[in-house]
């Protein structure tokens, strides 16, 4: 098994854990959660496509609002990662391999959103 493999494990699993307490949170107020994807490749990309399915399943049963964005270039990233903050979206999901530095300056800036990104670093939080 690869990195990218386990990565991909465990981000489509924190991703779902981290949607299912929002959609909590958000059954309580109300009001859909929105969630945003970036992708660097496409959606039909093997692990990305099981996040992207099961961001989709959430959406289409009315839990979040979802929308993504896909073949995002790393000189790219931040930019629409500051987009999808700026809009509003509760939580930003992907993968930072290679643009750590830049995602983590971002999530800093950004304390109202939620972000959960793929990383080498370990376990660290982005927002830490």
């Amino acid at each position: 098994m690869n990195i990218s493999q386990k990565m991909g494990r465990r981000l489509f699993t924190t991703a779902a854990l981290a949607v299912g307490l929002l959609a909590s949170a958000g059954t309580v107020a109300a009001e859909k959660v929105k969630v945003a994807a970036i992708y660097t490749l496409p959606v039909e990309q093997q692990w990305i496509s099981r996040i992207h399915k099961a961001l989709n399943t959430a959406a289409e049963s009315g839990t979040i609002e979802y929308t993504f964005s896909e073949n995002v270039a790393n000189t790219d990233y931040e930019r629409v990662m500051r987009e999808y903050a700026e809009q509003g979206h509760d939580l930003i999901v992907g993968e930072v391999f290679g643009l750590e530095r830049a995602a983590r300056k971002v999530a800093k800036d950004y304390s109202e959103t939620a972000f959960l990104m793929g990383s080498s670093r370990g376990t660290e939080l982005l927002g830490v």
